[in-house]
């Protein structure tokens, strides 16, 4: 007979020494591991700039000779903020702000609807023209307005002039602010609201039209709030751009007596001795108001569902214009116009133009009065050639890295369940809320600090545009993610591919239009950004922005000029080639 048996529990066996430490806590650690290293590279580009930034903002010492040595704690430097300068700033920022942002989603989202959903004819050149403009930086368009619209001197008031009307167009003021800032933001809107609208499944739209719904009402029920965090996402973008933005504030608002915040801040670091505290007081205060303007937009669009990309094929409905069609067209080629041809013209005639004075238009005709000499010279000088090289480098460098970046982030965010993983968020939103003069000078006390010898470099300046950009990019591929639904991802891997195989094969391409337009525009806001790199660069980093801003400050409108018209050219052609390496990709 066998023996008795008992129902006691089996006793694990023993742990092998190693072994069971890791089976306990690695599927925890591998959960959180991703999360971990973003949020250590946050800490680097974006954390620790900031902390030296609050330091500055609460302490005494404006001497930066030893980076750690930041003096006594006070509140004193907030105390800037109840004059009158400081007040007249804020307000006029705000002001500048929500109507550059109001004026740049009108017409961003119009485009890109007339783009991505419409049969307006030309519909193809449409997606050009929603982009044209960021090929001009807003330090070169507001110098071309200035040149086009200035109250004595500037070419439309001399051509009105000389038709016998009155020039009555000045550009320095506050709507000439909103206007050119409306112009040039535009393109970020643009692109955000077409990548979401031509990723809608059109299934939705078709339902409510089966049961009943009348175009109107299918675009208002249905269609737009679908695009709403693209919408969302680009107003709150563009609104912080815009209040931080430096060189149309320099060249449009200061000679119209309008000072903003990153004009008042420009001020304060040009001061003999630099109010560089009293500086990073006033960011402190704009980034606590952002990042509760960055918490309400989470929490509308939170808790909404704005999946539409399912299995099937993807193929946007064209909604009909009927009479509209080239009404709608003649809207876009008129802000083509204004944003591309006028202040393009203005810059040719700028750069050719022998007498730096124009009286009358009808000099510009004169024996002699347009040479391309000076435009030639330019050209060969050596000099020229090294900021186009140092631009190029840095604008790739920092698309590319910055894409790759902004994806892991959003694909951590949205796609994974690692513990901390909407922290993510916040963090990378936080350069939004700094003023980018401000953060370039956080950046370069931290890299003096650390012990990375990479200030005085080029790479200094693309981890600099990486975190001032980092918003940007972030909320372009986010905006595209959420519209994925995760079952096409988890389909290849149930059949057997590996999550990094699916993640390469299945998100990627359906990601291509989100993340190529990302690309761009990373690559168009690096080789356009001037504040952050005014701490940063040395004379053997200089950047072309850094050139066109010494030759304005200077004086040489001419030199600006030409500068500024041979830097379109630099950025019209790598804007070509990255969209037809994009669209070799995509075959």
């Amino acid at each position: 007979m066998s023996a008795p048996t008992t129902d006691r529990p089996r006793q694990a066996p023993a742990p092998t020494p190693g072994v069971s430490v890791s089976r306990t806590r690695n599927p925890r650690l591998r959960r959180s591991l991703p999360t971990l290293v973003q949020l250590a590279l946050l800490a680097l580009i974006v954390l620790c700039p900031m902390f030296f930034i609050v330091m500055g903002a609460f302490t005494d010492n404006p001497d930066r000779s030893n980076v750690f040595d930041f003096g006594n704690f006070t509140f004193d430097n907030f105390a800037l903020l109840g004059r009158a300068s400081a007040q007249e700033a804020m307000w006029s920022s705000a002001i500048v702000g929500i109507g550059s942002s109001i004026l740049a989603l009108l017409i961003g989202a119009t485009l890109a609807f007339l783009a991505a959903r419409t049969n307006i004819p030309g519909r193809k050149m449409i997606y050009g023209i929603g982009i044209a403009p960021l090929f001009l930086p807003s330090l070169v368009g507001a110098l071309a307005w200035a040149l086009l619209a200035g109250p004595a001197t500037g070419y439309l008031n001399l051509a009105l002039t000389a038709l016998g009307l009155p020039g009555f167009v000045d550009i320095y003021s506050f709507a000439g602010m909103i206007f050119v800032l409306g112009l040039y933001y535009a393109p970020y809107p643009f692109l955000m609201i077409h990548s979401a609208l031509s990723l809608m499944n059109p299934d939705l739209e078709d339902a409510a039209s089966l049961h009943g719904a009348g175009l109107t009402q299918m675009l208002r029920k249905i269609t737009f709030p679908l695009v709403l965090p693209a919408t969302i996402g680009s107003g709150i973008l563009v609104f912080a751009l815009t209040v931080e933005n430096f060189a149309v504030a320099q060249v449009i608002g200061v000679p119209g007596g309008v000072d903003t915040l990153p004009t008042l801040i420009y001020r304060l670091m040009n001061a003999a001795p630099a109010r560089s505290n009293d500086a990073a007081a006033i960011a402190v205060v704009l980034t606590v108001l952002l990042v509760i303007v960055v918490a309400l937009q989470n929490r509308v669009t939170g808790s909404k569902e704005y999946t539409t990309v399912s299995g099937k094929g993807v193929r946007a409905r064209q909604v009909p214009l009927r009479g509209w069609r080239w009404p709608a067209a003649a809207l876009a080629w008129l802000y083509f116009v204004l944003a591309v041809a006028l202040p393009m013209g203005a810059l040719v005639v700028a750069s050719i133009q022998t007498s730096p004075y124009l009286a009358r238009l009808g000099e510009l005709f004169d024996a002699g009065a347009l040479s391309l000499w000076s435009l030639g010279q330019t050209v060969q000088d050596p000099d020229f050639h090294n900021v186009v090289l140092n631009s190029v480098i840095v604008g790739v460098s920092t698309a590319a890295i910055g894409t790759t970046f902004c994806f892991a982030l959003a694909y951590t965010r949205y796609r994974t369940r690692s513990p901390g993983r909407s922290m993510l968020e916040y963090v990378a939103m936080l350069p939004l809320a700094v003023p980018a003069i401000v953060l370039g000078l956080g950046l370069l006390w931290t890299w003096l600090a650390l012990p990375v010898p990479i200030y005085g470099t080029l790479a200094v300046l693309v981890v600099a545009f990486i975190a001032v950009f980092l918003p940007q990019g972030y909320r372009g591929v986010s905006s595209s993610i959420v519209q994925l639904d995760q079952d096409l991802e988890d389909s290849a891997v149930m059949l057997g591919a590996s999550r990094a195989k699916a993640i390469r094969f299945v998100t990627v391409p359906l990601l291509r239009i989100g993340l190529s337009s990302t690309f761009l525009l990373l690559l168009m806001l690096s080789m356009r950004e001037l504040t952050a790199a005014l701490f940063l660069f040395t004379s053997d980093t200089r950047l072309l922005s850094i050139a066109i801003f010494d030759a304005y400050d200077n004086g040489s409108i001419r030199s600006a000029a030409e500068l500024g018209l041979l830097y379109c050219v630099v950025i019209g052609v790598l804007a070509a080639l990255s969209r037809r390496f994009g669209a070799k990709e995509s075959k």
